[in-house]
């Protein structure tokens, strides 16, 4: 279980700790900074040490770091770590300018209004593209309940085969779950999150987008990028939100590109090209091309860049998840009932 929680602030500093079962020295988190510096944003969510597992989040430049003994599945904590931040986030609608203003938790939940469908259902793509058998997928069920009395709802999957690893809400039966692979639940109001869980990495998952890239060294001091971007096997969905971040070494100076789609700009203290497609063009694909600028005397057998790419598509779940059906029980009125799948990148990363 978790033993030791460290929160640290965007200058690597441990601003807050807080330890349950025994106090674990702040040292442990040199481990943490040590992979920050190393990969900067794209750290391993679980980090082994000789002693202890290090389960970590980012959230608006704040990492939260658990600290385990022992091996725990680590989408457990994630998903505790996740539910840390969230309250936090209270505090916005707890103060006014300083003043406390709303304190009661049904007040609070009046003041944060669940979006208007009954479920939504966020599939989150992680993994890098050079496993070419199967990525790890991260997704969860998102519920939005607005319902009198005491409904008894089930919801049945038609191919429940898919879920590892899972976390359920406590309203959840799970010795029903465990015996018919089916959700059974009486729910509370509002919205909150019924399950998390892997998508195994022995099933076959679709990466839905892909990047052509091209970094060809034209002389010591000058090189050429081009990249274009496509959809693949999305069954016709638009792919929406398109965003790229391309982590270039430290002996990149400068880029001047053109792209036919979108906005790019290059940040050239953090070395870090983005590009803003927004939604993709099937009738012409996104490209963007031009010229790099290398630092005199740098060895060009070590430009190996990264692209993180984000995007959404709408009423696509590319983990092959489906919904069977949803029935109530205990009521006798006919409640309304929705379904939205959507697909998000979460750490999608592609080597050059």
């Amino acid at each position: 279980m978790i033993h030791s929680l460290f929160i640290i602030n965007s200058q690597g500093d441990v601003f807050l700790e807080k330890h349950w079962r025994s106090v674990i020295s702040r040292s442990v988190c040199d481990y943490y900074l040590e992979a920050q510096r190393a990969n900067g944003n794209d750290i391993n969510p679980v980090i082994a040490t000789p002693h202890h597992y290090l389960i970590s989040i980012q959230r608006g430049g704040v990492s939260f770091v658990a600290v385990c003994m022992e091996e725990i599945p680590p989408l457990f904590v994630i998903e505790f770590l996740h539910r840390v931040v969230d309250t936090f986030q209270l505090l916005d609608e707890m103060l006014d300018n300083g003043f406390p203003l709303a304190t009661e938790s049904n007040i609070l939940k009046e003041l944060i209004k669940p979006p208007n469908i009954l479920r939504t259902i966020a599939n989150t793509v992680t993994g890098k593209t050079k496993l070419v058998k199967g990525i790890d997928m991260l997704d969860s069920i998102d519920c939005c309940i607005k319902l009198s009395g005491m409904p008894d709802l089930t919801l049945s999957f038609i191919n429940p085969r898919l879920f590892d690893d899972v976390s359920f809400h406590p309203c959840v039966r799970f010795k029903r779950w465990e015996a018919e692979r089916l959700l059974s639940f009486i729910p509370p109001d509002g919205n909150f999150r019924l399950i998390s869980y892997h998508i195994s990495s022995q099933s076959v998952v679709a990466i839905p987008i892909y990047v052509r890239h091209n970094l060809s060294i034209k002389t010591g001091e000058q090189a050429r990028l081009d990249l274009t971007v496509g959809p693949k096997q999305t069954l016709g969905r638009t792919v929406e939100g398109v965003k790229l971040e391309v982590l270039m070494p430290k002996c990149i100076l400068n880029c001047v590109l053109t792209a036919n789609q979108g906005k790019y700009n290059f940040d050239p203290v953090s070395k870090i090209l983005h590009w803003d497609i927004g939604k993709i063009d099937f009738t012409k694909l996104p490209n963007i091309r031009g010229s790099v600028s290398i630092a005199s005397g740098s060895n060009t057998a070590e430009i190996n860049p990264s692209i993180n790419v984000h995007f959404t598509i709408s009423q696509l779940a590319v983990s092959g998840l489906k919904v069977n059906r949803l029935d109530m029980y205990g009521e006798k009125y006919k409640p309304f009932k929705g379904v939205k799948y959507i697909t998000k990148a979460g750490r999608f990363q592609i080597r050059m």
